[in-house]
């Protein structure tokens, strides 16, 4: 990842998690369909800021910066 892929997330789990496999059935995600981990509640690190740790919760690396429905990040990597 480059810096501008970050996210920051406010937990990051396994798809098979009961809360997040849950949740990815909401969004019409099957937790099977997910490789690497998942991100809930994420945000571009560009929108938290910038300049030494900019993120007081779990900084991550996600195979994509879009977010499924602005919730979750898939297939991410704890920086």
């Amino acid at each position: 990842c480059t810096t501008v892929d970050f996210l920051c997330c406010n937990s990051l789990s396994t798809a098979t998690d009961p809360q997040v496999s849950e949740l990815l059935g909401l969004l019409g995600i099957a937790a099977s369909d997910v490789s690497g981990l998942v991100g809930v509640t994420c945000s571009p690190i560009s929108a938290v800021g910038v300049g030494g740790n900019p993120c007081a919760a779990q900084l991550v690396c996600c195979a994509t910066t879009r977010l499924v429905h602005g919730l979750v990040a898939l297939g991410c990597t704890p920086v």
